[in-house]
């Protein structure tokens, strides 16, 4: 039986309060997986004192074996146990120094897939937690052993991409600390962001490297910190001011997310007639309320959903997690009459019912194929024609890819079978 449409938003607010009151907490919890870049000067701990300044407040834990790279860390115990002692809000990962920088293929086998599963044990251990890279910085005066990193700018240009594209790859975001860097670097080089050894941080590198994390785990300034760790005032200022510049300007870059921002609701609509088809394209979701505009509802993941009268209906998905809610509508038409499209590929296509389909084209087409959502072949023909009729009533139902070729090029035109 569907329920009506106050009842499902009730249920949708509901669900909504008893997120936000089971899963609140008093401090953002994270914890930095690294080797010594993240435990000289005890990064986490300058990151909590900085974070408290703000009026903020983190609890922190670490795991942090010199030298570790991406691949230790995975078959480390420890690593693991520590990863599962709770649902942490954030795990910072930081592989060995120089190994994202590496040529592109040595990083493809070595680092990413370590670098990718690690990041899954974090979301297998909490559906919310979010692991974050550390990106870290070019040695102050590259790494001889290759060309093209035997300069601190070729060295950190490396490192940018290769975090941008392992957290691309591991649904992840990146705290952009050689970012930061580099603006010191280039635009206040009397600061020294590095050890004698000009590999590690000094306390101004790790002091720069926990604003950065400040600035992309709350998404806000950290200008203004009253802690300095010890540092001159002046000297904090420009480094708060260098994180918050390289971070929140671009946000989307570093794929920074908050909590509440993992769950997003979309979806796709095919209409044959009177009836929708609508596929959940929705992202980090866990249960789903559909309204469809003339107070019928429904609960499931992807609804068929078959309309009395034609017209233009607001259909509503609401998407909900224990992280948050999302909500997008779209304005479905119903046309009875099946004429569902006139476009500028010119192409009309009138849906005749169970898989039938009537191509009207501009001009004869060639090559004309039909490819259900793999991508394998279902039917090909050859027009002599403009009319073509299309007969797909002995597939499956789901959506299937009409492929042809005019004068214009090469075109595609998505066509829904419902059974």
């Amino acid at each position: 039986m569907k329920k009506s449409n106050l009842v499902v938003k009730m249920m949708a607010i509901c669900t909504l309060l008893f997120s936000i009151n089971t899963q609140a907490q008093d401090s953002i919890s994270v914890l930095f997986v690294g080797n010594s870049y993240t435990y000289v000067n005890d990064l986490p701990n300058v990151f909590k004192q900085l974070t408290g300044s703000l009026g903020d407040e983190a609890t922190v834990d670490s795991k942090t074996n010199g030298g570790f790279t991406f691949q230790n860390h995975l078959v480390d115990p420890v690593t693991m146990t520590k990863i599962h002692a709770k649902p942490w809000d954030y795990v910072i990962l930081q592989g060995q120094s120089q190994e994202p920088s590496f040529p592109f293929g040595q990083v493809n086998a070595n680092t990413l897939p370590p670098a990718v599963a690690l990041a899954d044990s974090v979301y297998a251990n909490s559906f919310c937690g979010q692991a974050m890279y550390f990106m870290t910085w070019g040695r102050q005066v590259g790494d001889p052993q290759w060309d093209s990193i035997n300069t601190f700018y070729k060295m950190n240009n490396r490192l940018r991409n290769a975090y941008v594209r392992i957290a691309d790859s591991a649904n992840a975001s990146v705290a952009p600390v050689g970012v930061a860097w580099k603006y010191i670097i280039d635009n206040h080089p009397t600061i020294n962001l590095y050890s004698p050894d000009g590999s590690h941080p000094s306390l101004e590198g790790t002091y720069l490297a926990a604003c950065t994390f400040y600035a992309s785990v709350y998404r806000k300034n950290s200008t203004g910190a009253t802690y300095t760790a010890g540092l001159n005032p002046t000297v904090a200022g420009i480094l708060q001011s260098a994180a918050d510049l390289s971070v929140l300007d671009s946000i989307d870059t570093w794929f920074l997310k908050g909590k509440a921002d993992l769950t997003v609701a979309d979806f796709l609509a095919s209409v044959n007639g009177q009836t929708v088809q609508l596929t959940n394209t929705s992202e980090h979701a866990q249960s789903y309320v559909w309204n469809f505009g003339d107070g019928a509802s429904s609960v499931l993941v992807d609804p068929t959903h078959g309309f009395t009268a034609d017209g233009t209906y607001p259909v509503e998905l609401i998407a909900l997690s224990e992280c948050g809610n999302d909500t997008t509508v779209q304005q479905i038409t119903i046309q009875s009459a099946g004429i569902i499209e006139g476009n500028a590929l010119g192409l009309t296509v009138k849906m005749l019912g169970n898989g039938s389909f009537e191509l009207e084209f501009m001009e004869i087409p060639t090559c004309l194929t039909i490819r259900d959502m793999n991508g394998a072949v279902v039917l090909t023909i050859k027009p002599e024609q403009t009319n073509v009729h299309i007969d797909l009533t002995a597939v499956s139902a789901g959506i299937y890819q009409v492929e042809w070729e005019s004068d214009a090029g090469k075109n595609r035109y998505a066509l829904p079978v419902l059974k």
